[in-house]
C-alpha cells in the first residue's frame, strides 16, 4: 500500500470493473501516444522518512535569521518576544486547522475566539467595531482606502509618504484595479507634510491616510491629520503599531474613522515575512462598509450565550456586486495568537513591554550619536525604531555587522532616494543593554 493512497489492489480493480475496464493505462488511451513521456518521470529517487528528514534539515540550516543572529531590523516586521503559552494553547487540535471552518456557527469555540478579537481590537484602538480580521497589516490599510470610497462614494485618496512603502504599493495596486486615484505627499523632516496634506485633500478625496508610528518609527498628529481630513468631508485612515497602543491615545480618541495595522508584534514570529494578520476597526456608523466577517454575541433558544456571523459582506457569501471586498479568509489561527498574547499579557504588560522599546531605542539611539559616526537625521519623537544618518553607505555597515552575528538596520536610501545612508534601527523588549553596547562597538569599526 501506498502511505499516502490507501487504496488495495482489490479496491482498484473493482473500480475499474465498475468502468468497464480491466487495467488503469485503459483509463487514459484517449491521450494519444506522441504526446505520451514514455519514460520514468526524472525525478531523484524516493528518500526513506529519516533520509528526508535529514535533508529537509540541512537545508533549513542555511537559513538565518533572528534566532541566529541579534536582531535590530524592523521595517515593518519586528523581533518580540513571544510567551510559551501562545504557541502552547494555538496548537490544541481545536484550533489548529488547515483552514477557515466554512460553516463556523456549528464551531462556538471558533466564534468566541474571533469575538474576542474584534473585542480586543476595539480596546486597543478606541474605536467602535472590528472585523474579524484581513490578511496583514498592507491588505488592511488598502482595504481601508476602498471602504473609505465606498463610504464617501469618492474616487482618491491622499497618503503620506511616511507609511510604509511596501503598503502603499498594495494600496496603488488595489487602486488601479477599483479606479482609486492614490495621491502621495512627500514626508517633511521625517514626519507626514501637514500643510502638503492640506493642499492635496480635493472635494473627491475619500480619506487621508497616515502611519502612526510612521515607517521612521516617528509618532504622527492623529489630531491634526484628522481636522485636515474632516474639513474636507473626507475621513481618517491610521495604520497604527498595536504595541504602541500600550502607551499612546487610541486613535478613536484622536479623531481616526478606521483604524488598521498589522498584529505581527503581538505574539506572531517574524517566520520569515508570514502569515501575519490585518486588523481593522471603524465607527460604528461605518459597520456595513466593514469588510470580511463580524463576529457578534447573542442568545440561542435556551437563554444561553451563543456566538454567530452577524456581518458577512464578503463576495463568498452575497452577491459580488454588493461584496464589500473579496477578501475570503480571516487568518483566523494567527488572530487567536495575538488574542492570547494579549490575555497572558493585560493592560500592565502590554504597557511594559512598549515602555522597553521606548527606553532602550532611546539608549541604543543615544549610544550611536556619541560615536560621532552618525548624526541625528529627525527631531520628532519615536517609538521602538529611529533613524539616524551613517557616515558609511548602510550596506557596508550591515555586511560588516552580519559578521558579528548582528543583523543590522533597514537601509533606508532603498526607498527613499533622499535618505541615502540613513539607518532605520529597531530595538525591541528582547534586546539586552549587552547586546546593544555590542551593535554600537561594531558599527563604529
Amino acid at each position: 500500500m501506498h502511505r499516502y493512497i490507501p487504496n488495495t489492489d482489490t479496491q482498484r480493480q473493482e473500480m475499474l470493473a465498475s468502468l468497464g475496464m480491466q487495467h488503469i493505462e485503459e483509463l487514459f488511451a484517449d491521450i494519444p501516444a506522441q504526446v505520451r513521456l514514455n519514460r520514468p518521470l526524472d525525478v531523484p529517487r524516493s528518500h526513506s522518512e529519516l533520509e528526508l528528514m535529514t535533508h529537509i534539515k540541512a537545508l533549513a540550516d542555511k537559513n538565518l535569521g533572528a534566532t541566529d543572529y541579534v536582531c535590530f531590523r524592523g521595517a515593518g516586521a519586528y523581533d518580540h518576544y513571544t510567551p510559551s503559552i501562545v504557541n502552547h494553547m494555538l496548537l490544541r487540535q481545536e484550533f489548529f486547522t488547515a483552514y477557515t471552518p466554512y460553516q463556523p456557527e456549528i464551531s462556538q469555540g471558533t466564534l468566541q475566539a474571533i469575538f474576542e478579537f474584534q473585542s480586543m481590537v476595539c480596546e486597543l484602538t478606541g474605536l467602535d467595531v472590528a472585523n474579524a480580521s484581513v490578511y496583514d497589516g498592507a491588505t488592511a490599510l488598502a482595504e481601508a482606502a476602498m471602504m473609505a470610497g465606498n463610504a464617501t462614494r469618492r474616487s482618491e485618496v491622499v497618503v503620506s509618504g511616511t507609511v510604509h512603502p511596501e503598503h502603499r504599493a498594495v494600496l496603488e495596486t488595489y487602486g488601479r484595479t477599483r479606479d482609486m486615484t492614490v495621491k502621495v505627499v512627500p514626508h517633511k523632516a521625517g514626519c507626514a507634510d501637514m500643510e502638503a496634506l492640506r493642499l492635496a485633500v480635493t472635494p473627491i478625496t475619500a480619506a487621508v491616510i497616515l502611519q502612526s508610528p510612521n515607517f521612521f518609527g516617528v509618532v504622527e498628529d492623529l489630531s491634526g491629520a484628522a481636522s485636515i481630513a474632516h474639513a474636507a468631508g473626507a475621513l481618517l485612515i491610521a495604520s497604527v503599531d498595536p504595541l504602541s497602543l500600550g502607551l499612546l491615545k487610541p486613535p478613536g480618541e484622536l479623531g481616526v474613522d478606521i483604524a488598521v495595522g498589522d498584529g505581527q508584534p503581538l505574539g506572531v514570529p517574524l517566520s520569515f515575512g508570514g502569515p501575519y494578520v490585518g486588523f481593522m476597526a471603524a465607527s460604528q456608523k461605518l459597520l456595513r462598509n466593514l469588510p470580511g466577517r463580524i463576529v457578534g454575541i447573542t442568545s440561542d433558544t435556551a437563554g444561553q450565550r451563543a456566538y454567530v456571523l452577524t456581518m458577512q459582506t464578503r463576495e463568498q457569501h452575497i452577491r459580488r456586486e454588493k461584496a464589500t471586498s473579496n477578501i475570503c479568509t480571516n487568518n483566523a489561527l494567527v488572530a487567536l495568537a495575538t488574542s492570547i498574547y494579549l490575555t497572558v499579557m493585560g493592560k500592565a504588560g502590554l504597557r511594559e513591554v512598549a515602555e522597553q522599546c521606548v527606553s532602550k531605542s532611546c539608549y541604543a539611539y543615544a549610544e550611536l550619536l556619541k560615536t560621532g559616526e552618525f548624526e541625528p537625521a529627525f527631531a520628532a519623537p519615536f517609538f521602538r525604531e529611529f533613524v539616524v544618518k551613517s557616515k558609511r553607505p548602510v550596506a557596508e555597515l550591515n555586511q560588516g555587522l552580519l559578521t558579528h552575528q548582528i543583523l543590522g538596520g533597514y537601509d533606508l536610501g532603498q526607498d527613499y532616494p533622499d535618505l541615502q545612508n540613513h539607518w532605520l534601527v529597531a530595538v525591541t523588549e528582547k534586546r539586552t543593554k549587552a547586546e546593544i553596547d555590542h551593535l554600537v562597538r561594531k558599527a563604529v569599526q
